[in-house]
């Protein structure tokens, strides 16, 4: 199999939906050919188009995702995108390709498909620049649940992230923003060449660093510890920046 991976969305939330739509246009390898909200609904055009992936999510009207992949004959290569953590044991006996968690990265996102594009082999690999979610010619993005909505944050309008239990607290110039959400997840989610873990309880934004005295941060009006655990990677990452 040669060329672009085609591909079908099928969600039932429309946010969810344009944030695929948008990660699959930057993908020069990637061609949609579907966007659907049920499994019901994709059916009929799945037995003429054959697409080779399908971006499916689990918890959807009339019948879920992990039910209607049996049903496929012949079956493409699925990812699952989800809300829900608890069902990638039951994903992988159906031997899904990638189980990609809400609210997910470009950067992860691109990771599980260029990954699937490569295992087809004969292919050439695009330059990884297109596609980068850091390029300064595309803001990059985050979709975090925030109370009942999930919310659009830009990163470059990001300060400081401070730990509050089981919640985080996102400083922006603008507004603080509380999410339910680990250190672990959001750094898998922010540009790792522009954020730094600095505290167990704070993640900074480099460029929006003021000055820093004593293992003390400034930035804004806000004065961030630098822990010993974290000094040394933090210190190595911004000798490499200067």
């Amino acid at each position: 199999m040669k060329g672009k991976l085609s591909c079908y969305i099928i969600d039932d939330e429309h946010l969810a939906q344009e944030i695929l739509e948008e990660y699959v246009a930057k993908v020069p390898f990637l061609e949609l050919k579907g966007t659907f909200i049920s499994p019901l609904e994709a059916a009929a055009q799945l037995d003429e188009d054959k697409p080779d992936l399908l971006f499916l999510d689990i918890n959807m009207p009339d019948l879920d995702g992990l039910s209607f992949i049996p049903m496929l004959n012949p079956k493409p290569m699925i990812i699952l995108t989800t809300a829900y953590d608890q069902y990638a044991l039951k994903a992988f006996e159906l031997e899904v390709k990638d189980y990609l968690v809400k609210p997910f990265s470009f950067e992860r996102f691109y990771k599980g498909v260029l990954r699937l594009y490569q295992e087809q082999g004969n292919r050439q690999l695009p330059e990884r620049t297109e596609v980068r979610a850091d390029s300064k010619h595309e803001p990059v993005y985050l979709f975090l649940k925030v109370g009942h909505r999930i919310q659009k944050i830009a990163t470059r309008d990001i300060l400081f992230v401070e730990g509050m239990k089981d919640y985080l607290r996102i400083h922006t110039a603008k507004e603080k923003i509380m999410t339910l959400l680990s250190f672990a997840k959001l750094e898998e989610l922010l540009p790792t060449q522009d954020f730094a873990r600095v505290h167990r309880s704070f993640v900074v934004a480099i460029d929006k660093i003021d000055h820093i005295e004593k293992n003390r941060i400034r930035i804004a009006d806000q004065i961030i510890p630098i822990s010993d655990t974290y000094s040394d990677s933090f210190y190595k990452k911004l000798r490499g920046l200067i």
